[in-house]
């Protein structure tokens, strides 16, 4: 039995958890805080004879993100240029990197290959590899038998396994690339900034329609150079451009005072950058945004 007095307590414990799982599945932020806040209202009317809180807590959490996800992928599919994940301010001081566990799975490279999956293969994939759950358990979770979860899992693997990243730059590595970018851009350094970045490199911009940005991804180290120095021009004269870190990676922050004005997540291997991501959407930088104002309570 359950004292409901220990409700708050039990939910405050998993909270962590719960915020994971829904951030993973979905790729933002806000959702993902509707979603907790809605488990909690829920757990606040469940039975008081369940026998894994934690359990429960994940069974309403996935299947409301499920939804969500369904929902979410005909909006996905006719969004304005290239669809990113959320950007989630993971700095030392930030209370969301508590949220979370920072491993690779949090990065916005491995959310970005999870848009390849339909909702059961994310769902079974993540909670099985991500987060340790049996399929006898998703399979309860996702309402699907054991074998087909499996599968379902099976299949995401497949899909992902190719473009997954090899490389784990060490920190000050990632902090080296980072500050010789952000002086290369600032700078117009086309030929320094060309040398950090790999021959094949890809930068992808999500403006959403409301912020102009590339509507298809650009390679090429020459012409990505070009383009980088070129949106110098574009951003405010007292702008600052700082070095940062989100979803667990090497990022470049552009805040215009207060207002976050674009993140670029880098995505390092071999010692040079050989991804940029780079979200301008107002409406997804609000949780960096907040979060670099102090108020990082995912709650809220």
């Amino acid at each position: 039995m359950i004292d409901t007095r220990d409700r708050t307590a039990i939910y405050e414990h998993y909270r962590s958890h719960l915020f994971g799982v829904a951030y993973r599945m979905l790729g933002t932020v806000s959702d993902a805080e509707d979603i907790v806040q809605e488990a909690f209202l829920r757990w606040q009317d469940a039975p008081d004879d369940i026998d894994s809180p934690k359990a429960y807590l994940t069974t309403i959490v996935s299947r409301l993100a499920l939804d969500t996800l369904r929902a979410a992928r005909t909006t996905r599919e006719t969004y304005i240029g290239p669809w990113l994940p959320e950007p989630l301010l993971t700095e030392p001081e930030a209370d969301a990197a508590a949220m979370v566990d920072l491993n690779e799975s949090l990065s916005l490279a491995f959310l970005t290959l999870l848009e390849r999956l339909n909702p059961v293969e994310r769902a079974a994939f993540l909670l099985h590899d991500v987060f340790g759950y049996g399929f006898d358990e998703i399979a309860t979770i996702v309402e699907r038998s054991p074998a087909a979860c499996r599968k379902a899992a099976q299949r995401a693997r497949e899909r992902i396994r190719e473009d997954r990243p090899r490389f784990e730059p060490t920190p000050s590595e990632q902090d080296r690339l980072t500050n010789q970018f952000i002086a290369a851009c600032i700078t117009g350094d086309v030929p320094g900034l060309v040398a950090i970045l790999t021959e094949d490199v890809t930068v992808w911009g999500d403006g959403g329609g409301v912020v102009a940005a590339a509507r298809q991804p650009m390679s090429g180290a020459s012409r990505v150079a070009h383009f980088l120095t070129g949106l110098r021009k574009l951003i405010p004269a007292d702008a600052m451009i700082r070095a940062g870190r989100v979803n667990g990676g090497p990022a470049v922050i552009a805040l215009d005072g207060d207002r976050v004005i674009a993140v670029m997540a880098l995505e390092i291997s071999a010692g040079r950058i050989r991804r940029i991501r780079s979200v301008v959407n107002p409406e997804k930088l609000r949780a960096v945004e907040r979060a670099l104002a102090g108020n990082t309570n995912t709650q809220d």
